[in-house]
């Protein structure tokens, strides 16, 4: 199949190429792309704006990471970050650094699922830049959404007592992960084989991600909860405080709590972890609650809620309460950072929770 050099349509051709068709859905979209800014008008509302930058070789691989995936991926982080300020997603920009090896079908493959997502969440592609880059793909998106003032949710309104909630399970983007990683070794390996133990590779692989599919979706395709702040709303429920799990459950209990002067205890047996992760952790030699605590990437929600809530929680779906709130416990060389965040084991001896998750430097 024949490629297009990205050069032959130039940076605005490469745009127009991308975008054409695409129709505003939201009312608040006043005008979209085709200028130097997108034109919003949110009539009262509050605006929220996020953006994540996502880099080749940092935070994705594409020796097994799908373009499409990828395009899907990058909105969807970016919704979560705003359905974790209790908002509604209404808009992306989307700016692309990109290196010479890549041409437009490929760009044109991340698009396909950048547009599949904007589809999903229904939020519109009002803009973006493009640029020529020397070190592989650079990503970043911005994702804007809107809020009344009473109903965003921030990270410093958890209070003794709360209830402490997850949504989904933890652990298996993390575990996708280390599945990809492994099998891109074994495959890294056979390219000093012959041809013959590659084919039997290719083979093979087959069966290691076979029953796994689920892990591989958590890692390449995550869900941003949009469905879960529908439901909580839909609930009479107004979180206290509110975050997605990007770097790992402890690393943002660790936000929230230090964020809200407040201790927790977490209850190692409440930790929904799905039967997939379980297996291949056993197989691989990886403390599952390790990977639950600890992994990061499952896009979930952790919110706090009163504990006035509790009946109106237990119908939902996906929704799981882990622990709750307690007062803060402050050490003397530490007077901002609340020392009784701890993890309670099956065996019921309390162990501090440290934050070992995602740290991007």
């Amino acid at each position: 199949m024949s490629r297009t050099p990205i050069s032959q349509l130039g940076e605005f051709g490469l745009i127009r190429h991308l975008t054409q068709g695409l129709k505003p859905g939201q009312s608040s979209t006043v005008y979209s792309i085709g200028d130097d800014a997108a034109v919003l008008d949110h009539k009262g509302k509050r605006t929220l704006v996020t953006t994540d930058l996502l880099l080749e070789g940092i935070h994705f691989n594409l020796e097994y990471v799908p373009l499409r995936h990828l395009g899907y991926k990058a909105v969807a982080v970016n919704v979560s970050d705003i359905c974790a300020m209790n908002a509604t997603p209404t808009q992306i920009t989307v700016g692309l650094g990109i290196s010479a090896r890549f041409a437009v079908e490929d760009i044109e493959e991340f698009y396909a699922g950048v547009r599949a997502a904007c589809e999903h969440y229904k939020v519109d592609l009002v803009g973006g830049d493009t640029c020529a880059s020397v070190n592989g793909l650079t990503i970043a998106v911005t994702c804007l959404g809107q809020a009344d003032d009473k109903d965003i949710v921030y990270r410093h309104g958890a209070k003794p007592n709360d209830l402490i909630c997850v949504t989904g399970n933890l652990g298996s983007a993390y575990l996708g992960l280390q599945l990809l990683e492994r099998e891109l070794q074994v495959f890294r390996s056979t390219q000093h084989d012959n041809l013959a133990k590659a084919t039997e590779h290719d083979e093979a692989i087959h069966e290691k991600f076979e029953g796994r599919e689920y892990l591989l979706e958590r890692q390449l395709r995550p869900e941003a909860r949009v469905d879960i702040i529908q439901a909580l709303r839909k609930a009479g429920i107004k979180p206290t405080a509110m975050m997605d799990v990007s770097d790992g459950l402890s690393s943002e209990l660790f936000h929230i709590c230090t964020q809200s002067k407040v201790g927790c205890d977490i209850y190692e047996d409440k930790l929904p972890i799905d039967y997939q992760a379980v297996a291949l952790a056993e197989e691989m030699n990886l403390n599952i609650v390790t990977c639950a605590l600890n992994g990061g990437e499952d896009y979930e929600l952790l919110f706090t809620c009163d504990i006035r809530d509790y009946e109106k929680l237990v119908p939902l779906d996906d929704v799981y309460i882990i622990g709750h709130v307690t007062p803060a416990e402050f050490e003397s060389d530490k007077p901002e950072q609340p020392a009784n965040l701890r993890l309670i084991p099956r065996n019921g001896n309390p162990m501090p929770l440290t934050a070992q998750g995602w740290n991007a430097f």
